[in-house]
């Protein structure tokens, strides 16, 4: 495993193109773009204002900047360096922006969601989508990107508006069954769309293409309800995250639920495996101390080694007990994500922060937990094969595979906070992400 050096970053805005070849990064107002392997600069551009989001189009061939605090995106080509597009979006201000599927529309979302204006970039045509939900998750595509799902609301009641992306023409428009929908996501597939209610109200809504409701599932009324969503890639199974600490998947054939994944404070099967991180500090023999001291002596006196130990059950894990009168309690499965292979699920239980679950999803039984020594920040799975990376605001980041698990420092003077990461397409590398630098992990195919 080897590590780049550490370059700056803003905003922890750092992307892999999708097509493996570049790597973007933004530093205040300017966009680098990188050559993915031997990160030499290819592009530099810049900017109007402070960057405040970036996306690749889907061909790798534009990068979208968009900055909301002056309305304006900003578009640049790898082809044509010397092209540029400035979109404004004037008075009426903006709060999201984002590529359609074709890398050939732009999406941008106006202040308090009063509409959604779709620029194209080949006929310089402008289309206007009313009444957008301001929700967390307000719009979806479907993975071949030939439909787009929007939420709305008009008249105090939830729609959902179906668009066909090869001309924006509206496909379907159908009320929803919702209290207050915070969500939409198609499944992989593209067949059906789930869209959940506001977690005062434990529901999630199940539509075919053609705005037909096949199923609708609720696992309780009063108390909080869904807080997280995942679709498995194959698209046979939905698991939903909930404030009551549980995950509960629902199969595609009946839309029932098939199991309940739970998360107790003490783990006690036996076919468990508990990985749990301790830190030491290093032992130094007496003929190595010199004075004054060498810098790489100076530097492995101060600084402490993490590994893993694996621990005989019963194991209580780090549990805090929510604050009950506070908004947005730190309580219930708020991470969910499932491996390429569709053979695992990963979750976080945000009451248990320091710990990740790791299910087997072919025995539906809890088949490893990881607990780390600070709360976790960031996890996701290899795009390639069933390996799961990790981070914690700390300089290491974590790896497991079903062959075990590693922790891996980040070489270098100084803290290197990791508080994202995000997988190559390849899975060869990841892009380490703190809140003013990043570095690139490379990973031979063999490891872990």
């Amino acid at each position: 495993m080897n590590f780049s050096e550490l370059f700056k970053l803003s905003g922890l805005l750092g992307r892999f193109s999708p097509d493996g070849k570049c790597l973007a990064s933004c530093v205040q107002h300017r966009l680098v773009v990188r050559d993915a392997s031997s990160l030499q600069i290819l592009h530099l551009y810049s900017c109007m204002d402070q960057i405040q989001y970036i996306e690749w189009s889907s061909d790798s061939q534009f990068i979208l900047c968009a900055m909301y605090k002056r309305g304006i995106v900003q578009v640049w080509s790898l082809e044509q360096p010397q092209w540029h597009c400035n979109i404004d979006e004037g008075s009426a201000g903006l709060v999201a922006s984002c590529w359609s599927p074709d890398g050939r529309h732009i999406l941008n979302t106006t202040e308090f969601h009063l509409r959604i204006t779709v620029w194209s970039l080949c006929t310089k045509s402008v289309s206007y989508i009313k009444y957008p939900k301001a929700c967390q998750q307000g719009v979806a595509f479907t993975k071949d990107g030939r439909y787009m799902a929007v939420a709305e609301r008009r008249d105090c009641k939830d729609f959902i508006s179906i668009f066909v992306c090869r001309n924006w023409q509206l496909l379907r428009h159908f009320d929803t069954e919702t209290q207050d929908l915070f969500g939409i996501e198609w499944a992989p597939n593209g067949c059906v769309l789930a869209a959940w209610d506001t977690c005062l109200e434990y529901k999630v809504l199940l539509y075919s293409l053609d705005g037909r409701l096949l199923s609708s599932y609720r696992a309780y009324e009063w108390p909080l309800g869904i807080k997280s969503i995942a679709w498995s890639p194959s698209s046979q199974f939905l698991a939903i995250g909930s404030f009551d600490e549980k995950v509960r998947i629902l199969n595609h054939v009946t839309w029932k639920k098939i199991t309940e994944l739970e998360h107790p404070a003490v783990i006690t099967s036996k076919k468990t495996i508990v990985y749990k991180e301790v830190e030491k500090s290093p032992t130094l023999g007496t003929e190595r101390l010199s004075f004054p001291p060498t810098r790489a002596l100076a530097s492995s006196l101060f600084s402490t080694q993490s590994k893993y130990d694996i621990c005989q059950v019963p194991v209580s894990l780090h549990y805090i007990k929510p604050v009950a009168d506070k908004a947005n309690p730190k309580v219930g499965v708020g991470m969910l994500a499932f491996s390429a292979d569709n053979c695992f699920l990963a979750t976080k239980n945000d009451n248990i922060p320091n710990a990740v679950w790791i299910w087997d999803i072919r025995k539906l039984k809890l088949a490893v937990v990881l607990e780390q020594l600070y709360t976790i920040q960031c996890f996701q799975w290899d795009p390639c094969q069933p390996r799961l990376a990790v981070c914690t605001g700390s300089s290491r980041v974590y790896l497991w595979s079903p062959a075990g698990c590693v922790v891996v420092k980040v070489p270098g003077e100084g803290d290197f906070q990791i508080v994202s990461l995000s997988w190559h397409s390849s899975g060869d590398s990841m892009l380490l992400l703190s809140k003013d630098h990043f570095c690139v992990c490379y990973l031979e195919r063999e490891e872990v």
